[in-house]
C-alpha cells in the first residue's frame, strides 16, 4: 500500500530554485550538513530536481527554468521566504554557514521569543533562520518580552 505521505517527509517541504543547483547542494553540505538524496539532471546538466535532508527536513531544489516562470532569488532580485532551521547549537551551524559562504542578515542573539537565533542569506538569495530554541514561553510571557524589546527599540 502507498503512504499518502511518503516516508522522511512533513506535511509541508520547501522546494527552493536557485541559480547553480550543483554548486548549491555543495554549499548546502558544507553549511548544514545536509545530505543528498537524490539528484536529476537534464539532457543538458540542467538540475531539473534534487532531494537533500537536513536534520529530520527534507527540501526539495531545482535549477531556474526562466522560461517556464521557475525563477531564483537571485533573478527575481530577493526573497519574501525565510526556511527556519532549528538545530542543537545554533552558533555553531550559524559560523559553520558564514565560513560557507552565507552572508549574515540579522546577528546571531538571544531572541526575546526565547530562542537563540540570527538569519544568512545564502550564495544563491535564500534566506536562513538558523535558532536553538532555549526558553519555553507561555503567550503571556512572549506578550511581555516583546513589549520589552519593542519599547527598548524607541530608546
Amino acid at each position: 500500500m502507498v503512504k499518502p505521505i511518503p516516508d522522511g517527509f512533513h506535511s509541508i517541504t520547501p522546494a527552493i530554485v536557485v541559480s547553480n543547483a550543483k554548486e548549491a547542494i555543495e554549499f548546502y553540505k558544507k553549511a548544514f550538513d545536509a545530505k543528498e538524496i537524490y539528484t536529476f539532471p537534464t539532457p543538458d546538466g540542467k538540475i531539473l530536481h534534487s532531494m537533500f535532508q537536513i536534520g529530520d527536513s527534507r527540501v526539495m531544489m531545482s535549477d531556474e527554468f526562466p522560461s517556464m516562470g521557475i525563477k531564483s532569488p537571485t533573478t527575481v532580485g530577493g526573497t519574501s521566504v525565510t526556511l527556519h532551521l532549528y538545530v542543537e547549537d545554533a552558533d555553531k551551524i550559524f559560523k559553520q554557514a558564514i565560513d560557507a559562504g552565507a552572508i549574515i542578515t540579522m546577528p546571531i542573539m538571544d531572541a526575546f521569543w526565547g530562542d537563540r537565533y540570527g538569519i544568512v542569506m545564502d550564495p544563491y538569495g535564500h534566506l536562513w533562520a538558523i535558532a536553538t530554541h532555549k526558553i519555553d514561553m507561555t503567550p503571556e510571557g512572549l506578550r511581555k518580552a516583546a513589549e520589552e524589546y519593542f519599547a527598548s527599540l524607541k530608546k
